[in-house]
């Protein structure tokens, strides 16, 4: 590990100014993520600042019966939450499937959004990767690819987000409250990631030296949700696939109609993958298993697998029509191949 220096922030002003002023600093907050990077040489950073003393650990309810979560409340607190447990079970059911126990209670939910791609060849500094030195080249591209992505991958990066949280938080319209040296901003979760284009190292849209302070979700308003996640054993391992669903199905008139429907995919992208074209084909159908299939296939039309991924297609499919039809009581209508393609 190399030396660095290190600072201890009282205040999220002096937090910000503190990183803003060096291109080379970094906050610290569980630090279940940058810990690692340090010890693998991943990261180099001259400056570390620890804001594990900001006042930002807090749940408060909102005027319009949201909530907000600061920035360092633990993930294992906001899962036990009883207002996440009612009001954002996929949240809930997020948290408590990623990593161990013990890393949930150190993990902080400002933090968990910033983690960085578990790509082995980004954590082994002795391979070429863009993501870690720009322009050295993708290792993975031919290389071992079973976690990697199926959609919105380019040329120069085919990294897969490791966060169950952020894909649930996706799905469910959170704001992301960001303070910088202008001032403060919002940002939606789901634009604040990028997809790796031609700049594969920068993996979200914040601005050196900004700080997340909070997590806002809007009121629960919509029907049903839920986050089931596959993986290639059931604890302590990132997600093949996972998917966070909300569903408003409409009962009053002769036939169940679906009102509204959100769903978002992990273990797919470079980003939590929004599936806008799964949710424009459910909106204003009948929750059958046609219609299931039909939103899947939608969205994994743009799919496109690498030699050690393919598996991903029909196991994302099955994932997202059985979380619809579980949702919306329509499970006994889905043909039995489904389940058989999520490899579960």
């Amino acid at each position: 590990m190399n030396p660095f220096d290190f600072e201890r922030a009282t205040d999220t002003a002096g937090a910000v100014a503190s990183v803003a002023d060096r291109p080379d600093a970094v906050f610290l907050a569980g630090g279940t993520n940058l810990v690692d990077h340090l010890k693998l040489g991943v990261a180099e950073p001259a400056l570390v600042v620890d804001i594990n003393r900001l006042d930002l650990t807090d749940i408060d309810e909102l005027a319009d019966g949201g909530l907000r979560i600061g920035a360092m409340v633990r993930n294992s607190d906001a899962a036990a939450d009883p207002r996440i447990r009612r009001d954002y079970p996929m949240l809930s059911r997020a948290l408590l499937s990623g990593a161990s126990g013990q890393l949930r209670n150190a993990a902080t939910m400002g933090g968990n959004l910033l983690q960085r791609t578990r790509c082995v060849y980004f954590q082994d500094a002795t391979t070429p990767c863009n993501k870690r030195e720009p322009g050295s080249g993708c290792s993975a591209i031919g290389g071992y690819t079973r976690y990697h992505a199926i959609l919105g991958a380019s040329a120069d990066c085919v990294a897969t987000h490791p966060s169950d949280m952020a894909v649930a938080l996706t799905a469910l319209d959170a704001v992301v409250v960001v303070l910088g040296p202008t001032g403060e901003r919002r940002i939606p979760v789901a634009e604040l990631h990028r997809l790796p284009g031609d700049r594969p190292e920068q993996d979200t849209i914040l601005e050196h030296g900004e700080l997340i302070t909070a997590l806002e979700l809007p009121s629960a308003r919509m029907g049903r949700s839920t986050y089931r996640k596959i993986r290639d054993r059931a604890s302590y391992a990132f997600a093949l696939v996972s998917v966070a669903a909300r569903v408003d199905v409409d009962v009053s008139g002769r036939a169940p109609i679906i009102r509204e429907a959100a769903i978002a995919l992990g273990g797919v992208a470079h980003k939590p993958w929004r599936a806008r074209a799964a949710e424009a084909v459910l909106r204003g159908a009948e929750p059958t298993a046609e219609t299931f299939l039909a939103a899947a296939d939608a969205e994994l039309e743009a799919a496109e697998p690498l030699e050690g991924n393919s598996f991903k297609v029909p196991m994302t499919r099955g994932a997202i029509t059985t979380v619809l039809a579980e949702l919306t009581g329509a499970s006994e209508d889905l043909p039995e191949t489904t389940t058989e393609d999520t490899h579960e």
